[in-house]
């Protein structure tokens, strides 16, 4: 949907992600700890009609413990639903535990998959949740087809005690699209951004708001990254909307006036004309 691309996102920060997860399984318990996970590009091929294909998730760790591995966790980002996102992820599950099966040389037990499915539309998920919903199974067989459910979560649908659960920058984030879905008025809550570049990049991708982008350079270029609340950044995109409209106001006055200046040429043109015409018959008109 646009973040997985090769530039760092949000979620890829260990504290993003560990907040993620924690509140999610764990009610906001601090159980995963930062240095409990290790980055992962998990890439797997399949083969159709002979080609090989590649996926890849959006972001991907290992969850360590003291002397084990405890899970490999996945995160994948939807700016809308999709109808086949069951089969996706099983998909990306699926490899994630062929791999473990042809590595495990030790025939230590495999550790969990689980892949969480981050919705940020502003209206429910519309299509199926699981395997049984979106396939077309006859009932005399149902019984003999797996079932296999995504772990969705609507963010703009949190609760504001959820919410308030997060410690890391997702909660910019998560308040700021619960906020959209009731409609609203934005008010940015004040609270620190940790990272800055990879917040206001998601959340042009999310919004489709290029005035995220052109905040990150001024503060570039101001070297302002440091210490930056939302408060700071929504007023420098409210300035840009104001200024944006003074500058389309200026732009119209502008096509206005080149309207009311070429109509200006036109009439004189025409009042020639007509003049022309009475000369050349010698009709004399009289200003009464």
């Amino acid at each position: 949907m646009g973040l997985d691309s090769n530039e760092k996102i949000l979620a890829d920060h260990n504290d993003v992600f560990a907040d993620i997860f924690n509140v999610f399984l764990y009610d906001g318990k601090r159980v995963i700890r930062e240095e409990q996970l290790e980055n992962s590009k998990d890439r797997s091929q399949y083969k159709v009609d002979g080609k090989l294909h590649e996926q890849e998730r959006d972001v991907s760790k290992f969850y360590n413990g003291k002397e084990m591995r405890i899970a490999f966790l996945g995160i994948e980002h939807q700016s809308r639903d999709e109808a086949y996102m069951p089969l996706r992820v099983i998909s990306y599950d699926g490899s994630a535990y062929r791999a473990q099966l042809l590595k495990n040389e030790t025939f230590q037990k495999p550790y969990p998959v689980i892949t969480l499915v981050l919705y940020f539309g502003t209206k429910h998920w519309s299509y199926g949740k699981s395997l049984h919903e979106v396939l077309d199974i006859p009932d005399d067989i149902k019984k003999y087809v797996n079932d296999y459910k995504i772990n969705l979560v609507e963010v703009a649908f949190l609760e504001d005690e959820q919410i308030e659960k997060f410690q890391s920058d997702f909660k910019i984030i998560a308040d700021y699209f619960v906020q959209k879905r009731r409609g609203a008025n934005y008010i940015p809550i004040d609270k620190t951004i940790e990272h800055t570049d990879e917040l206001l990049k998601t959340l042009k991708v999310l919004t489709k708001d290029e005035r995220y982008e052109t905040v990150l350079d001024e503060l570039n270029e101001k070297k302002m990254k440091g210490e930056v609340n939302m408060c700071e950044i929504y007023d420098q995109i409210e300035g840009q909307g104001i200024k944006k409209g003074i500058q389309k106001g200026i732009q119209q006055e502008r096509v206005n006036t080149e309207r009311e200046r070429k109509r200006a040429e036109e009439a004189e043109k025409e009042l020639a004309r007509l003049k022309k015409i009475l000369d050349e018959h010698n009709i004399t008109v009289y200003n009464s």
